[in-house]
C-alpha cells in the first residue's frame, strides 16, 4: 500500500491534467482495498484506474483510491471458450493482447482502449461494432460500506451504450475488483464490416483475417486517427455519438444530405459525434493548450499545460455550436470531476 499526501494527480489521468489529491491511496490486493474503505468510510473517495475516461477539473479535497489489483487466470474452459477472470488492475489493452497470443477471440476490435480492466464494464466500452458486453461474462465488486464483494452477471449489470448500472443505479457504491470474459477458443466470430477495418486489411494484404489481424488493423487505425496519450494528453471520445429517431434524422437528412448514421433499433438511429464537429468548423480548433483533435475531431486534446476547465470551457463551446446547426445535444463520454 502506498500512502501520499497532497499528491499530483498528472501522471495518473491520460489528460495529463496537473491536479492535486489531498490523500492519494494505492492499494494492490482485496486485503489493502478492504482496510483502506474501513478506514475512510465516512469520507468521500474518489476511486481512479487508469485515468482514461475522466477530465479533472481541479484540485480533488478527498482520498482518491488507486487500483492496482494485479492478476490473470482461467476459471473454466469448454471446448469452444474460456473464461478468463481478469484483476481490476491490469491494463486493457495489455489484455487484450493477452488473450491474442493464447488465440482466444472476442476483445480483437477493443485494441488499444486505454484504461484498466476495472473501469472497462462502468461505461461498457466499445469500438468498431464490438461492446464490452459481447464477452463479458461477470464481474466480482465490493460493496464500499459493507465491504462485502458480490457478482454481479452480465444481465445485472444493464448495459446501455457507454453505460451500466454502475454509472447509474449504484454509482459510487461499488468498486470493480475483477471480470471474467467468455472468449472463443475455435470458430471465432471476427466483425471487420464497421468502419474501415476490411479496408485497413486490404490495405495491408491480408486475405483470410484471423483475430490478430483484425486487431492489428484497429491498432493501425487508432493510431492514425487518435493520438496517443503518452505524447499528446487525451481521454480518447470525448463525446457520445447521439441517437436520435427516424424523423429526426429525415429531417437533418433535408438539410444535410451528407450526415452518415448507423442503424440501432427500429425506431433509432446513431450519428457520429466527430461529424457533427467537423461539420461545424472545430475540428482542428485551439484555444491555447486546449484543442480539437486535428484528425479525429471526437478527441479534445491538452497540448501541454491546459487546465481541467479550460478542456470543459472548449467541450460547452462545442456543444453549443452543434446544438445551433443541428438541434443535437452532445453528451460526453467522459467523466468531469
Amino acid at each position: 500500500m502506498k500512502i501520499l499526501q497532497n499528491a499530483s494527480l498528472k501522471d495518473h489521468n491520460t489528460f495529463g491534467i496537473d491536479v492535486k489529491a489531498k490523500t492519494f491511496i494505492s492499494v494492490e490486493t482485496i486485503e489493502e482495498l478492504r482496510e483502506v474503505l474501513k478506514q475512510n468510510y465516512s469520507e468521500d473517495i474518489l476511486v481512479l484506474g487508469g485515468g482514461s475516461n475522466m477530465l479533472l477539473t481541479g484540485d480533488i479535497d478527498a482520498t482518491v483510491l488507486h487500483i492496482g489489483l494485479k492478476g490473470k487466470e482461467i476459471v473454466r474452459e469448454t471446448e469452444e471458450d474460456v473464461f478468463i477472470k481478469v484483476q481490476g488492475g491490469e491494463n486493457w489493452h495489455e489484455t487484450v493482447l493477452y488473450t491474442l497470443e493464447n488465440n482466444w477471440g472476442g476483445l480483437e476490435n477493443l485494441s488499444l482502449i486505454p484504461g484498466n480492466i476495472g473501469t472497462a464494464p462502468i461505461q461498457n466500452i466499445g469500438a468498431y461494432g464490438v461492446e464490452l458486453k459481447d464477452t463479458f461474462f461477470s464481474c466480482e465488486a465490493i460493496d464500499m460500506q459493507t465491504l462485502e464483494m458480490k457478482e454481479f452477471d452480465n444481465s445485472s449489470c444493464q448495459f446501455d451504450y457507454r453505460s451500466s448500472i454502475f454509472k447509474l443505479a449504484v454509482k459510487g457504491k461499488y468498486i470493480i475488483t475483477s471480470v471474467t470474459f467468455r472468449l472463443t477458443k475455435k470458430e471465432h466470430r471476427l466483425h471487420t464490416n464497421y468502419g474501415s477495418i476490411q479496408e485497413a486489411l486490404d490495405e495491408m494484404g491480408v486475405v483470410n483475417a484471423g483475430i490478430k489481424d483484425v486487431s492489428n488493423a484497429v491498432i493501425k487505425i487508432r493510431s492514425q486517427k487518435l493520438p496517443d496519450p503518452k505524447k499528446l494528453g487525451n481521454s480518447g471520445s470525448f463525446f457520445k455519438n447521439p441517437v436520435i429517431t427516424v424523423a429526426a434524422l429525415d429531417n437533418l437528412k433535408n438539410k444535410f444530405s451528407g450526415i452518415p448514421s448507423y442503424q440501432v433499433s427500429d425506431t433509432e438511429f446513431k450519428v457520429p459525434a466527430g461529424w457533427l464537429i467537423e461539420n461545424v468548423g472545430l475540428k482542428g480548433y485551439r484555444e491555447g493548450d486546449a484543442g480539437v483533435h486535428k484528425n479525429q475531431a471526437l478527441v479534445l486534446v491538452n497540448y501541454g499545460a491546459a487546465t481541467g476547465k479550460e478542456i470543459l470551457n472548449l467541450a460547452k463551446k462545442i456543444q453549443a455550436e452543434v446544438y445551433e446547426k443541428f438541434g443535437i445535444e452532445l453528451q460526453p463520454e467522459v467523466n468531469i470531476i
